[in-house]
């Protein structure tokens, strides 16, 4: 299987592709070994012939001319050490760097430089940084099978200059199963870590190679087969998935001839103060755009003028407020919500104790799910338990800064510790998360996540978390659930992003253009089922 990053995600695609942990991954060896009866050199060669396919169809003849392997001592060495004999046997010239003595290895390792020794590879044992320095120079094209998915601690001292040497060779780069100093499940490097042109992953893509920043180390990513049981994937149910187009499909809604806009649902937006009005417009205008049958937004009255003019298909709803900042009065609110089926609360709303009540009142009162997002978030951070009263089921889209004041961690562990963090919050209040950034995540209540591969740099601009918000709130005023609108909705807000990146221009497209381009993103993916 093999996962193209440009511009997000791979079209043709049949199934969402699993991901699994270093931890899972080591379960489903053990039980392919100890269960199923698979011996483990079986795995290794496997995996090295996949790698080895991988190399001469991804780097042409010329990038191939001179192949430096550097093997660490471990199975992810003898995964190099095999992948080195096999392109030896395919002609492509191979020297071994052993970042180990020969007596030190172990196992499987062991038996696979005996084989490459039999085989009369050049192997120089022990090498040094100096002397991977000088092999680095004269080579094409590197293998790095330093250290696998075992890592767990920050890289140093002799490794770590190895690492640095091949980083600085500025050579290309072939890893096996993950970078070599790459946390395997949060894409982050431990200290220091590989920069691969491409990567060979086996048995199943490791969830920090498909999230940021593991991705922009990892590279080219494919997927070896390496023959794990499906009996024993069902035994050990990973549950983290890369979002794939199929994936969309199935969960979108088949419209029927006989629709009107009744039955198409009415998102209401609350939102939109003094300054900040554009938020919420944009938020009602992406619900609209994605199907909604009715659009409502709310706004304080004295700002109605400007809500009512800039989106005719959208109506306006009046709560009280002060001096264009909204005043609490449950009795407006209440019939504000009443014949709703979906609500988006937060963009431009402000985070007054006025706005913190509004939000916890909607959460407690409304019987139909709720997308917290921008100042609504703020509001809740104050009081995070506000999200065990609501009645209806709550997806929360926050950013990490948002999700730093949401869970009390600073911005720099929400980013460090990705899967983790949403995926505990996510479950501990019963939620649907969407953690937003590049490759944002979906975590169901409880706690299943999903990767989003679409969506760009261009999309680092204002507006675009309204529209995001917007779209949830659309997909679930027509019926989805919760999950599913959060699912379809991050992975269609990032392919529009990823057509006007490709159609236009990478940089300066805008949030109201990408929510103009998502009803064809859906109708592309309708058209391919």
């Amino acid at each position: 299987m093999h996962s193209s990053h440009e511009f997000g995600y791979r079209r043709g695609s049949l199934m969402p592709m699993q991901l699994v942990t270093a931890e899972e991954m080591r379960v489903l060896d053990r039980l392919a070994i100890d269960t199923f009866g698979i011996p483990s050199f079986t795995l290794m060669r496997r995996a090295a012939a996949g790698a080895a396919e991988m190399i001469l169809r991804r780097f042409n003849r010329t990038q191939r001319r001179q192949v430096l392997v550097v093997a660490g001592k471990g199975n992810n060495g003898g995964d190099a050490m095999v992948c080195a004999r096999l392109l030896a046997t395919r002609r492509t010239p191979v020297t071994v760097a052993l970042a180990a003595r020969p007596e030190d290895l172990k196992g499987d390792a062991a038996r696979a430089y005996k084989e490459l020794r039999r085989a009369k590879v050049q192997v120089i044992p022990a090498v040094d940084p100096d002397a991977l320095r000088r092999l680095l120079h004269k080579c094409t094209l590197v293998v790095d099978g330093l250290l696998g998915t075992g890592l767990n601690a920050p890289v140093v001292g002799y490794i770590a200059d190895l690492i640095g040497a091949m980083n600085e060779s500025g050579k290309p780069v072939a890893a096996l199963d993950v970078p070599s100093g790459l946390d395997a499940n949060v894409g982050v490097p431990l200290g220091t870590a590989v920069h691969a042109q491409a990567t060979a992953t086996f048995g199943f893509a490791k969830l920090g190679l498909v999230t940021y920043p593991g991705r922009a180390f990892a590279g080219d990513l494919t997927v070896i087969d390496i023959g794990i049981p499906p009996e024993a994937v069902e035994r050990v149910q990973p549950r983290s998935w890369q979002i794939e187009p199929a994936d969309v499909r199935r969960r979108l809604l088949v419209r029927p001839p006989t629709a009107h806009k009744g039955t198409c649902g009415h998102v209401l937006v609350i939102g939109g103060t003094a300054g900040h009005t554009g938020a919420a417009l944009m938020a009602a205008e992406a619900a609209a755009r994605v199907g909604a049958g009715l659009t409502t937004l709310a706004g304080p009255a004295s700002l109605n003028a400007v809500l009512a003019a800039h989106i005719p298909e959208v109506m306006t709803a009046l709560l009280p407020d002060d001096q264009g900042r909204f005043r609490f009065d449950p009795a407006a609110v209440t019939t504000v919500l009443d014949g709703k089926t979906a609500v988006v609360i937060g963009p431009g709303m402000g985070t007054t104790e006025d706005s913190a009540l509004l939000v916890r009142f909607v959460l407690e009162k409304s019987n139909v799910p709720v997308v917290c997002d921008a100042d609504a978030l703020n509001c809740i951070a104050r009081s995070p338990e506000v999200l065990r009263l609501a009645s209806g089921r709550c997806v929360l889209t926050p950013h990490p800064g948002e999700m730093a004041r949401l869970t009390g961690l600073s911005t720099v562990d929400v980013l460090q510790r990705r899967p983790q963090v949403a995926r505990e919050f996510a479950t501990r209040n019963r939620c649907v998360l969407v953690l937003k950034g590049a490759t944002s995540l979906v975590v169901a209540e409880d706690g299943a996540l999903w990767v989003n591969p679409t969506g760009n740099p261009g999309m680092a601009s204002g507006g675009m978390g309204d529209v995001l918000a917007g779209v949830i709130g659309g997909l679930l005023a027509q019926g989805l659930r919760p999950i599913d609108a959060a699912i379809v909705g991050v992975f269609a807000h990032g392919a529009a992003g990823d057509s006007l990146a490709r159609q236009f221009a990478s940089v300066g497209y805008l949030a109201t253009e990408v929510a103009k381009q998502i009803p064809r993103e859906l109708d592309t993916l309708r058209v391919a089922g």
